[in-house]
């Protein structure tokens, strides 16, 4: 079996500004699949994740994509099956994690402390998703096929 792997540019880069508002703690960009295609951690992070690794944030994306995965199962059995999901949010004792599609195959994710203003970050991402959206797309990937 042979295919072709391609590395995908780190598109950490264009979430700089999101880590530049208060309270925004750590951004992650996810294919469909669960791969990070960028992340970034905002300057002179406090507590028990002050920056992000690259191991973390593969971590953060496969969650991510598992959070959507329940999503739109969710959304099947209550909505019907054409139901999508924009956004979903996970708060917990430490804070917030917001979740949005951003282009074609791929997602945003924004980890908050607790006293962000989720409403503000929401705001900010979907004007993110909107100006770089199709830098954030991902294609499928092409399907292997067997050699003979």
């Amino acid at each position: 079996m042979t295919g072709t792997i391609t590395k995908l540019p780190d598109l950490g880069w264009m979430l700089r500004p999101l880590t530049e508002i208060p309270g925004v703690r750590h951004c992650v960009v996810v294919s469909e699949d669960g791969l990070r295609l960028g992340h970034a951690s905002a300057e002179d992070l406090q507590g028990p994740v002050a920056r992000l690794s690259v191991a973390e944030a593969e971590a953060l994306s496969a969650a991510c994509a598992a959070m959507a995965m329940t999503g739109r199962s969710t959304a099947a059995l209550l909505f019907g099956g054409g139901a999508a999901v924009r956004q979903l949010m996970l708060e917990s004792d430490h804070g917030f994690v917001l979740f949005t599609q951003a282009g074609v195959g791929a997602h945003l994710g924004v980890a908050t402390a607790t006293d962000a203003d989720v409403g503000l970050v929401a705001q900010q991402m979907q004007l993110l998703v909107a100006k770089i959206g199709a830098h954030l797309s991902t294609q499928p990937r092409d399907p292997v096929t067997p050699s003979s």
